[in-house]
């Protein structure tokens, strides 16, 4: 049932530089802390994506309210939400023209994924970048300029 090939996966973590990480947290223990620490580290600009901590900094990036308010270009939108608060995400993104929809590890919304695919962009459901890029051989993204 899988909608994503390795080749599709590994195509996507090449080409993506920007991403926007819907849910990020400040905590170090936080799986999405730790996520975008490693994607970080492997070369990728990722900028956090909070309500509630917008304004503060996370591992250096501004924390912003809401996709629409990020102000640079995202190449991807990686969400930490319960499935039942994607939408409105998924219609931020597909309003921003984000390429890519990532949904994390336990997160599925077969809808919004169908209607993100009918609007043009790609969607990957109940998978974690950190575990694919390994998985996959995924070399580091190419460095850019924050």
């Amino acid at each position: 049932m899988s909608r994503n090939t390795p080749e599709q996966l590994r195509r996507i973590l090449e080409t993506v530089h920007t991403i926007a990480l819907v849910g990020a947290s400040d905590k170090p223990n936080r799986p999405s802390h730790e996520v975008m620490a490693y994607l970080q580290g492997r070369g990728y600009r990722v900028i956090p994506v909070n309500p509630r901590l917008a304004g503060k900094t996370i591992l250096g990036e501004t924390v912003y309210p809401d996709l629409a308010s990020v102000p640079s270009p995202v190449d991807m939108a990686d969400l930490f939400l319960a499935p039942e608060r994607t939408d409105p995400v998924i219609d931020a993104a597909l309003d921003r023209d984000i390429p890519v929809i990532w949904m994390q590890l336990g997160v599925i919304n077969e809808e919004g994924a169908l209607r993100a695919e009918a609007s043009g962009a790609t969607v990957v459901m109940d998978r974690c970048p950190k575990q694919e890029i390994p998985r996959l051989g995924v070399p580091p993204a190419r460095q850019t300029t924050a």
